[in-house]
């Protein structure tokens, strides 16, 4: 996983289900709430660029699949 948390100007690239985060170049740590917040903010925001992506892409698969 790499996902770039904007407000903190670092990239996410592990997490467990126990809370601890590991960015990029960095050790294993417990986030603060402000970074906790700054990480759901970035996640949201990729989920939905992604959604959008995989809309655009279908909507091109189904003008081929009916060409």
């Amino acid at each position: 996983m790499r996902l770039y948390v904007e407000p903190m100007d670092a990239v996410l690239v592990e997490f467990d289900n126990a809370g601890q985060v590991r960015f990029d170049e960095e050790e294993w740590s417990v986030p603060s709430l402000q970074e906790t917040r700054a990480i759901l903010y970035a996640a949201e925001n990729e989920l939905a660029a992604l959604r959008e992506l995989i809309e655009a892409l279908e909507t091109v698969v189904e003008r081929k699949t009916h060409d």
